[in-house]
């Protein structure tokens, strides 16, 4: 391990640590990655109060990781609300984000995207066997790159949990669709605005109905250095491990000292 600085991965919504598995461990023998689990996601226990989900409160969570774990500087990997989160660790900690990557999420959210999503998260989509979940999210979810049995798998295992009855369903706790439900407070394009003294990089599935094209030509037309790459006819959210794109994200990746 070097003392380079240390790459800090968030994930989406209802995603946890293991979306950013391929990536850590491309970069793990260089540095240190971190990433974790939300409250009410994968292995983080179940709040007592939906609230505990709100953005906010995850992102003082985020804060807290940072200061526990002694990380004075951070590349920000976020996906999706990981994304968000990172512009606003960038705003509330403007020395601790040196660099950050975006993965298919800027401050403007397409509303045909996020109601799918309020369906998606406010299910727990309880399947009988991990087969049926993984042909569960093939069906439910076609747009994404993922090409084999192995990776369709694998994100099953990543979404889904065996409850000790024999029966899967979703990795999450449901009452975090209620912080879907509230209105977007504030101007997110404010907490864009601190990657501007930073290196930045933006990635868009080319088919996200979260991140439209239109909204990440405003990010580049605000921020011209802000590195855009696109994964064409891929949905929300690539996984940055894609063949097509793995190499630019890497290489952004390995600038940062």
């Amino acid at each position: 391990m070097t003392d380079r600085t240390p790459l800090l991965c968030l994930p989406g919504l209802v995603r946890t640590a293991g979306d950013f598995d391929r990536l850590a461990r491309r970069h793990a023998p260089r540095r240190l990655v971190v990433s974790l689990d939300y409250p009410g996601r994968g292995s983080s226990d179940r709040a007592l109060l939906w609230r505990r989900y709100l953005p906010e409160r995850v992102l003082k969570d985020v804060v807290d990781v940072c200061s526990a774990l002694r990380l004075r500087r951070v590349v920000a990997v976020g996906t999706s609300l990981g994304a968000v989160l990172a512009m606003g660790l960038a705003t509330v900690r403007r020395r601790l984000v040196t660099a950050a990557l975006l993965n298919d999420a800027g401050p403007v959210f397409e509303t045909g995207g996020l109601d799918f999503v309020r369906g998606f998260v406010g299910a727990e989509h309880r399947q009988p066997s991990l087969e049926a979940a993984v042909a569960f999210l093939r069906g439910a979810l076609p747009w994404l790159s993922l090409r084999t049995e192995e990776e369709w798998r694998e994100m099953a295992l990543l979404t889904f949990a065996e409850d000790g009855s024999g029966t899967w369903r979703a990795n999450w706790d449901t009452r975090i669709v209620r912080v879907l439900e509230r209105p977007i407070e504030g101007d997110l394009w404010a907490l864009f605005a601190p990657l501007a003294r930073m290196p930045a990089m933006l990635v868009r599935g080319g088919a996200s109905d979260v991140l439209s094209a239109g909204t990440a030509t405003e990010m580049q037309r605000r921020f011209p250095s802000l590195a855009l790459i696109e994964l064409p006819g891929v949905g929300h959210a690539p996984h940055l491990s894609e063949p097509e794109i793995a190499p630019a994200v890497d290489a952004f990746l390995e600038a940062q000292l």
